[in-house]
């Protein structure tokens, strides 16, 4: 604990070097001094809350809302002042939504407590004192040696020391950390590899140095100093010496590793630090809203004190006979009492700030997100995976989208590579039936499974590579070519990681293979779909790789079996943009082999053909095909000798080694010899076309973001609709400078104002991106608004987050969407104001990080306009109505003032203050906001046009906002004079002569009040269930039972009770009874004669698509007001009825003709009136 203080305070930083040095098995040098490093333990903390600053955090965090700490404000001057309301008013709605708000939080923590329990207290075997000991997983201790066996989780990120097999090497699976399902090898160094056991761990003398923790889970340095004899052997460490928490152990029976990170400072720890917080339009829209309410707060608590002291300003007024003012009364300051009575009228007329919004917000989204994942419309089978919310704050701004920004593979297209064509020394051909095929003549060729058919004539110095191949044929030229395509193969065959489960190769021997029975025997996992589909390519074409062993990859060529020696592996980056590996071919010649974009390999080449296979991969790239270059070099023994030395020094550097390495691999991959290209195809996702017209349709701008050369990107656009034909193209490519860039952007401006076409297409490059966002963002944005589709390829993950950024601080300020499957999306899904991950096959990083988690493109549209529209609409509402009904509460109160001399006196009682809000008016609202559609979901999916009436938060403009204020004054203004001109005349409505009094007056107006704002609600509720029958009605039921029996029972328990008998006293009048039904009735027919003055001269397109429901077979929805022409009062209330009382199911409303009503409107349309 101290330590910890200290390490908070700054006196006890825990690491203070860059570096950490761990002893192996903690063998502390026994000379000299020594100061170990300190390291925290293995303890995983993902919880909040501890049973000590739980309530003092959970406070603290609430009260940092503004409307919470706002009426903290209120209470506090309650409790200090003399005010004319009860603390009780402010307290107990207060600690109400403190109290449920805590409660949900900390049983969510408490949740997390167990979770974290169960891990730290998971049994660990390590090694200590010659011998293995089982421990808890909160034990280990960084330099421990910790056994792991098989499909076990590593409990903390350890360095791999041995394993089962000779060579040292093991597979894990990452899925639980980037959603990558295939296996990925790990190998240890050599001088470690051979110690197996205990006893011979027990004799290990090593140091490992590293870096400290970073949550980049696919980058570690470090290097091992081992003690052998006196002698000191350094080893350098590498990400695939790293086994990371939360990773799973797989085909390897057991693995000894030595911990370098534990707890919190564990890769997997690191990286669950949380989103950035995002805010919807919504919330900002409420934000504006309360600030202009607090405004009229003020400005009547100022009114009020001005008007009081205008008042009494005469002496009758300022201290009449029958309140004389004390002596300390009138000796205190004047200021001083003018500053306590605004106070005063402050908490008089606080309660116009609605409180209980901020809860029934957060339980409407949060209840209402559960909806997305039941719809078994965004249910896909095939996957068996359903959409999943992640992000319960952002469900209204589904509904807000104005621009999509989309990923193209695995997002528009499926990502499950199929191989269609390749180039091979300059004759491209293409696979028909498992056999290449050239679109040149075809010489004769009758042995081999290969169809080959033009000659090769530059690898006549390849004899090595064809030397051991089993290929026979009798023309010259087919050997030649043989050789060619045999070096091309092997280069697909050995330039990758893809790995093969052990147990599936046992079978294979080493006899001839038949290549048609390739996929029945051998299972390839790969991380890329890319690499997987190649391999599997050369696999048909007769040059299989089988798997490896260690540092030997093994290769069968027509069942003949050769072994490469893995030299070293340069690991794909997407700077470099390919990947190389250095071999040693069974005659000892040193081989290079790279792959990679032609951008990356063609211009490292010296040999090939070049420029044929450069117009290849250009037509591959328009037919949509992604493509890959292959390429390789000959070292001599010398030559080697120096990478190799270059190689080590790079992977041993502690500082800079990833710019060391990128040196030496440019080095490496120079002075190359082009083989040929390769093109695979990736389908597109189905009704991708049919989703991409219907977002355009719905005035919602498609962006495509994709790593492809600009070719790949444009074809795949047209196909799938991005692009049409009819659409005029603008390019921004290959731009070399500022000036130029400039030149360009000005030269497409002209064009679209100068060309009288409808839309524009705009494709834009990496690099031409990169000029244009530094110099020339506005011109840019100009160009790009006037686009109805951008296409940006080449694009590296940071570039898509930045043109999002662009666009969303633009003068517009729009609403933005990214999608994307794979883990270079996940910084423009973050950026976006709403981002979606596709749940696919680049690993679940994507719909990790993202708000709303799908499993296909096509989902969008659902997501968006049925389940984003209502979510908009009903929050909409939501908003306006509580502000609505607090100004109906807040405004008769405000209004008495002028009757009582602004004495303060409260027009309600404590409890009717305390329980409106809470009670009386809250769930009719929360389940329409829950259940609410006011359309049927199948005409929204239908007519995306719909969804532009939604746009711009058009239901929380300034307008509306106005008129439901306005709206809520004139009915406080009815409720408020129609019970003085009721009961204000000294009429007795009583039998036995007595009068009304102040209670009575102001239990009149609250209950004409609740009433309305109920029946207000039911307004404009048009899907009607047996749910919000009940509440609706139940809610109106409930105020008058609470109130006869708050009334009629003295209540031993309460102090005073002005309540007593007034309530009963009330419905005990005729005219009372009279009074409420014409009042209910004025407020709310001004309201329905607006509804239908708009809805026949000015309906919106929502409406319009409401009153032709039944022409398009869509089902008429079931609203208080849905009539048919003809149709008589009797008959609508009877449908109701029967609804009510359940002979028309709920759950199938919207499935349900109106033609079951034909006993009430056989033959007519239904429209609705609200």
């Amino acid at each position: 604990m101290w330590r910890w203080v200290r390490q908070q305070l700054g006196f006890d930083p825990p690491h203070q070097s860059d570096t950490r040095t761990i002893y192996i098995a903690n063998r502390f040098p026994q000379y000299g001094h020594y100061t170990p490093q300190k390291f925290i333990d293995n303890r995983i903390i993902s919880s909040k809350y501890t049973v000590w600053n739980f309530v003092p955090k959970n406070l603290f965090e609430q009260f940092r809302r503004v409307a919470n700490f706002y009426f903290l404000i209120i209470f506090l001057v309650q409790l200090m002042i003399d005010t004319p309301t009860s603390p009780v008013t402010s307290g107990l709605p207060l600690f109400f939504v403190i109290t449920v708000t805590a409660i949900k939080q900390g049983y969510e923590d408490w949740l997390r407590h167990i979770s974290d329990n169960e891990v730290n207290g998971a049994p660990v075997y390590v090694v200590r004192s010659g011998g293995l000991v089982t421990t808890r997983s909160k034990n280990i201790r960084v330099g421990d040696i910790v056994r792991v066996a098989k499909n076990e989780i590593f409990p903390a990120d350890l360095v791999l020391l041995s394993s089962d097999r000779l060579d040292g090497s093991c597979h894990v699976t990452t899925a639980s950390l980037d959603g990558e399902t295939n296996l990925k090898t790990h190998v240890a160094v050599p001088e470690t590899a051979v110690l197996q056991t205990v006893a011979n761990l027990d004799t290990l003398i090593a140091v490992v140095e590293c870096q400290q923790p970073e949550a980049d889970l696919y980058r570690f340095m470090g290097r091992m100093t081992i003690t052998q004899q006196m002698e000191e052997i350094v080893r350098p460490l590498g990400p695939e010496s790293l086994l990371l928490r939360g990773a799973r152990l797989k085909n390897t029976k057991e693995i000894f590793g030595v911990a370098v990170y534990t707890g919190m400072e564990t890769k997997m720890a690191l990286n669950y630090k949380s989103k950035s917080q995002k805010r919807s339009a919504v919330e900002k829209s409420m934000n504006t809203f309360l600030i202009i309410y607090l405004i009229i707060l003020i400005s009547e608590a100022i009114i009020s004190t001005i008007l009081k002291y205008t008042w009494q300003a005469e002496e009758k007024w300022d201290e009449p006979w029958y309140n004389q003012k004390t002596e300390h009364q009138r000796n205190s300051s004047k200021i001083l009492k003018f500053i306590s009575d605004f106070l005063a009228f402050l908490v008089l007329y606080n309660f116009i700030i609605p409180i209980s919004l901020y809860v029934t917000v957060e339980l409407q989204k949060f209840l209402g997100s559960f909806f997305i994942g039941w719809d078994l419309d965004l249910y896909h089978e095939e996957s068996d995976e359903k959409a999943q919310v992640n992000t319960s704050d952002l469900n209204e701004e589904l509904g807000q989208v104005e621009y999509v920004f989309t990923d193209k593979t695995g997002t528009l297209t499926e990502n499950e590579m199929q191989f269609r064509e390749c180039s091979i020394n300059g004759t491209k051909y293409q696979e028909i039936n498992g056999r290449l095929v050239s679109e040149g003549p075809t010489p004769d060729s009758s042995e081999g499974n290969l169809s080959y058919l033009t000659s090769l004539s530059h690898v006549n110095n390849l004899s090595h590579l064809a030397a051991g191949s089993s290929f026979r044929t009798s023309p010259e030229n087919g050997t030649e070519l043989i050789k060619e395509h045999d070096l091309f193969f092997k280069a697909v065959s050995l330039c990758h990681t893809v790995q093969i489960s052990s147990v599936q190769t046992d079978s294979i021997g080493d006899g001839p293979w038949q290549s048609s029975f390739a996929p029945a025997q051998l299972e390839y996992y790969a991380s890329s779909p890319d690499e997987k589909a190649l391999v599997e390519a050369a696999a048909r074409f007769g040059i299989v790789f089988v798997g490896n062993s260690g540092e030997i990859m093994e290769v069968k060529t027509l069942g003949k079996l050769e072994r490469y020696k893995l030299l070293h592996i340069l690991e794909f980056d997407p700077d470099r943009r390919r990947m190389s590996v250095i071999v040693q071919a069974p005659s000892g010649e040193k081989l290079l082999f790279v792959k990679g974009a032609e951008s990356s390999i063609l211009p490292e080449c010296i040999g090939g053909e070049i420029e044929k296979t450069k117009i290849h991969v250009d037509e591959f790239a328009l037919k949509g095909l992604r493509t890959l270059c292959m390429a390789y070099r000959q070292f001599t023994s010398k030559e080697y000798e120096e990478i190799n030395r270059r190689l080590f020094e790079a992977r041993t550097a502690l500082q800079q080694r990833e710019e060391k390495l990128a040196g030496v691999f440019q080095f490496i991959e120079k002075d190359l010899i082009l083989l040929g290209a390769t093109a695979v195809e990736d389908k597109l996702q189905d009704k991708v076309r049919e989703t991409i017209e219907a977002l355009r349709m719905a005035g919602i701008k498609v962006w495509v973001l994709t790593g492809d050369k600009h070719e790949t990107a444009v074809s795949v656009s047209l196909s799938c609709g991005h692009f049409h034909r009819t659409m005029n193209i603008l390019e921004l490519l290959n731009q070399k400078s500022d000036s130029e860039c400039a030149e360009k952007l000005g030269q497409l401006a002209r064009r679209i104002r100068e060309d009288h076409v409808i839309q524009h297409g705009l494709v834009v490059d990496g690099t031409s991106l990169s000029l244009a966002l530094r110099e020339h963002e506005k011109l840019f944005m100009d160009v790009c608004r006037h686009c109805s589709a951008v296409m940006c390829c080449r694009m590296a993950p940071l570039q898509k987050a930045k043109v999002i950024r662009l666009i969303k601080i633009s003068p517009e300020k729009p609403i933005t969407l990214a999608i994307g499957d794979g883990a270079n999306d996940v910084s423009m899904i973050q950026e976006a104001h709403v981002g979606i991950g596709i749940m696919g096959k680049e690993g679940r990083q994507a719909a990790r990080n993202s708000d709303y988690a799908i499993a296909r493109f096509k989902f969008l549209s659902k997501l968006l306009f049925v389940h984003g529209h209502f979510y908009y609409i009903r929050i909409a509402t939501l908003v306006q109505y509580f502000f609505y009904k607090n100004v109906c509460f807040i405004t008769p109160q405000f209004l008495y003032q002028f009757y009582c001399l602004f004495s303060q006196q409260t027009l309600y009682d404590s409890v009717y203050l305390t329980l409106y809000n809470i009670c009386f008016t809250s769930l009719p609202i929360l389940i329409y906001s829950l259940l609410e559609q006011h359309i049927d979901p199948h005409v929204l999916q239908n007519k995306p046009t719909l969804y532009r009436d939604i746009s711009k938060n058009r239901q929380l403009s300034m307008k509306t906002f106005l008129y439901w204020t306005t709206l809520g004054f004139s009915h406080a203004f009815i409720f408020f004079f129609g019970s003085y001109f009721l009961i204000g005349k000294d009429t007795s409505l009583l039998g036995n002569g007595q009068m009304f009094g102040n209670w009575t007056f102001g239990t009149l107006v609250f209950t004409v009040m609740v009433i309305t704002v109920t029946a207000k609600m039911a307004l404009e509720t048009h899907f009607w269930t047996w749910i919000n029958h009940l509440v609706t009605w139940g809610s109106i039921l409930f105020y008058f039972v609470f109130s006869l029996f708050y009334g009629g029972i003295l209540w031993p328990f309460l102090s005073s009770q002005n309540m007593y008998f007034v309530f009963i006293q009330l419905l005990s009048s005729g005219s009372a009874w009279f009074a409420i039904i014409l009042m209910v009735f004025t407020c709310l027919f001004l309201d329905i004669v607006k509804k239908v003055f708009d809805r026949q001269f000015h309906p919106t397109n929502i409406e319009k698509a409401q009153l032709t429901e039944t022409n398009s077979s869509i089902k008429c929805l079931d609203s208080m007001c849905c009539f048919s022409e003809g149709e008589t009062a009797c008959a609508s209330v009877g449908r109701m009825l029967e609804r009510v009382i359940g002979r028309c199911s709920p759950s199938h409303v919207s499935r349900i003709s109106c033609t079951m009503f034909n006993r009430y409107a056989e033959n007519h349309e239904c429209c609705c009136c609200c």
